[in-house]
């Protein structure tokens, strides 16, 4: 079985840290990779600038994505990503503190796999994050 690898593009470190701590607790063996722009995420994923040594046996079977991000919003890292023939069908959740109508359609008219407003309280945060975890990583069906 192939280790599954998520790709969290979050700039606030405090959702971060949350994040990190709900899927740990869900699997300890899965390699979560954060990056924290726009920018870094596709120079990551395509592995240029910085990144431009990184092992193509991590590509991410998951990404989590914000849009509020520098450099380079989530909308355009998702446009980026699903005008690309080589990884179009990866499975990219918009995981944002925007419940804003038009974030959620372009989102899916850019082709987001799922769009989930990130919960105010801690615990409800914890909760989501756990449960988009245990879907993408156990139940969902990608090959």
């Amino acid at each position: 079985m192939t280790t599954k690898i998520i790709l969290l593009v979050e700039d606030n470190a405090d959702d971060e840290l949350l994040t990190l701590r709900a899927l740990r607790s869900i699997t300890r063996v899965c390699p979560i990779i954060v990056v924290r722009d726009g920018a870094e995420a596709l120079d990551w994923l395509y592995r240029r600038g910085g990144h431009a040594d990184r092992d193509e046996s991590l590509d991410p079977q998951l990404i989590l994505l914000d849009l509020g991000l520098p450099k380079i919003d989530g909308l355009g890292v998702l446009r980026a990503i699903r005008g690309d023939a080589a990884m179009h069908r990866m499975p990219i959740v918009v995981l944002t503190s925007s419940a804003q109508d038009r974030d959620v359609v372009e989102s899916f008219q850019l082709g987001a796999n799922s769009f989930v407003c990130k919960p105010v309280g801690f615990e409800a945060f914890v909760e989501a994050v756990k449960q988009l975890g245990l879907y993408w990583l156990t139940l969902n069906q990608t090959r």
